[in-house]
């Protein structure tokens, strides 16, 4: 990948954000790749030297493997830090860093360090539950132990007091501990074999010269069409409506109705960083403009 440097930053802050030292051992996939999207995987190495990304973005991820550091130094002996498991599916070698395993008599419970924001946290997000029960997965096969919880454990970078007094559901701290569900082990197994299924067939695709599987609306982080009733000249919405019928049943006097298209925020943003080359992404983009 290309590194730029937009903001002319100094170079110990360039070279202390482009320091890597993550490697995912000798596996063909990690659990985070196979959570997401073989599409963007795939793009991803097709078009990685193609691919830009400027060291200011590399900040939040930064600070968050910093914090990664800093616990992992203070666990004692009932926690396993930063432990990497590999395990062979279907004649792919998986493997999966867990950031911690606390272990009782009972069994053990699985924690994931998250340098996010407060929104996250307050809508949540399903990555996470999908990632956190692919541990579980690990550590029951690899290990042979009991997994009985599932947490991630918030480090807030946008959390105000302020707004922790005034809103009941805003969190109470700017690091927080927060339960995932937990699936059965049938549904894990089923999931985590289904997951590389999916991949193995993506890359047959592509091998054979065949299209891409599509990302799901979720993978996309899709938003759908609303109607945003609102005072005149206000950017605020008062309510937020799924179709204009409803919007318009509650229209006033000195109000007015928005409407707002639906988008696939994950593209349009470039999150995913292949867009430029992502054959879906032009369908959407030519449809909707």
């Amino acid at each position: 990948m290309k590194l730029t440097n937009k903001f002319g930053l100094p170079e110990p802050v360039v070279k202390a954000l482009t320091r890597n030292e993550y490697s995912r051992g000798e596996s063909n996939r990690s659990i985070t790749q196979l959570i997401d999207s073989p599409r963007v995987r795939i793009l991803r190495q097709e078009n990685w030297s193609e691919m830009e990304e400027d060291v200011s973005e590399k900040m939040w991820a930064v600070l968050g493997a910093a914090a990664h550091k800093m616990f992992e130094e203070t666990a004692n002996n009932n926690y396993v830090s930063e432990e990497r498991l590999f395990t062979e599916i279907e004649g792919w070698v998986i493997s999966g860093a867990i950031d911690v395993q606390k272990t009782d008599q009972d069994g053990v419970t699985i924690m994931d360090y998250k340098t996010t924001s407060v929104w996250s946290v307050m809508v949540g997000k399903p990555e996470w539950e999908k990632q956190l029960n692919c541990y579980a997965y690990l550590v029951r096969r690899v290990k042979g132990v009991l997994v009985k919880g599932l947490k991630v454990i918030a480090i807030l970078r946008d959390w105000r007091s302020r707004d922790a007094e005034g809103k009941p559901d805003y969190p109470r701290a700017p690091i927080v501990e927060i339960d995932i569900p937990m699936w059965s082990e049938n549904e894990q197994d089923r999931y985590i074999e289904e997951r590389v299924a999916l991949h193995q067939a993506a890359e047959f695709q592509r091998l054979t010269g065949s299209e891409l599987p599509e990302c799901s609306a979720g993978e996309r982080w899709e938003k759908a069409p609303v109607w945003a009733l609102k005072k005149k000249g206000n950017k605020r919405a008062i309510k937020l409506y799924s179709n204009e019928i409803e919007a318009k049943a509650d229209l006033q006097d000195g109000m007015e109705i928005e409407h707002r298209p639906g988008e696939s925020t994950r593209c349009a943003a470039n999150w995913c960083r292949v867009s430029a080359w992502c054959s879906q992404y032009k369908k959407i983009s030519e449809s909707s403009g």
